[in-house]
């Protein structure tokens, strides 16, 4: 799928996904756009490499590389605030319908959420038919607890040792009749999260070929919870 209107979205699937048995929807953060569109695509690259190389024999992966919503700009103030998850939610909540009808009831469904993803993610989570939601280098999900998102999916969180977005304030309040801060840090105990190793890279890396994170990341989207290494 493709819009080259504004900052432009599309939704592109690496692997045969009518026949995959383990999927992973990647959902980027800030400042992705078709003109940053490659970073992004070798990151779903990068993923469906090591889905290849980590499933058991016979098992089919797929990876859809997501881009169907306008993120906001890292220098901004839609950045800060809920108001652009909100508006992608019901966008990603279709996708994870559409997933459902072509791959039936027993592919398992994995949401990888990168940065801004993350609360892109967890506003669409409540009653989502998935099997697992990783929040990657996330400033937060505008809920207080793990709990708080409503699903009944596997809920982890990672961070890497020198990701930025660990400085940023885990604070949230209503400013004008708009949410501005995201609340509870994923990767605190106080969030209740699955905390997995992300390793020690920065927050443009966690798909990086050959990084803890996103061998961790693969296992998760396999589903082989018991094998992720965790902080």
């Amino acid at each position: 799928a493709f819009d080259g209107r504004g900052a432009g979205l599309a939704t592109e699937v690496f692997g045969d996904l009518a026949r995959a048995d383990r999927v992973a929807v990647l959902v980027p953060g800030s400042d992705t756009g078709l003109d940053t569109y490659g970073r992004f695509r070798a990151a779903a690259l990068a993923l469906h490499r090591q889905l290849v190389a980590e499933a058991p024999a016979g098992t089919r992966t797929a990876v859809v590389a997501w881009l169907g919503y306008e993120t906001p700009g890292t220098v901004s103030t839609t950045v800060a605030t809920t108001d652009r998850a909100d508006r992608a939610a019901p966008e990603l909540r279709d996708l994870v319908a559409d997933l459902r009808r072509i791959t039936g009831p027993g592919t398992h469904l994995a949401l990888l959420c990168h940065s801004y993803g993350s609360v892109v993610c967890a506003r669409a989570a409540d009653g989502l038919d998935v099997a697992d939601i990783a929040l990657v280098g996330s400033p937060g999900t505008g809920a207080d607890t793990a709990a708080g998102l409503h699903s009944e999916a596997r809920i982890w969180a990672g961070r890497g040792a020198d990701d930025w977005v660990e400085h940023v304030p885990h604070v949230s309040a209503d400013l004008f009749g708009t949410t501005v801060g995201f609340g509870t840090d994923p990767v605190s105990p106080a969030f209740g999260a699955r905390v997995f190793d992300a390793g020690d890279g920065g927050h443009s890396d966690y798909f990086d070929p050959g990084s803890r994170s996103l061998t961790n990341l693969a296992r998760i989207a396999l589903g082989e919870t018991t094998e992720v290494t965790h902080a």
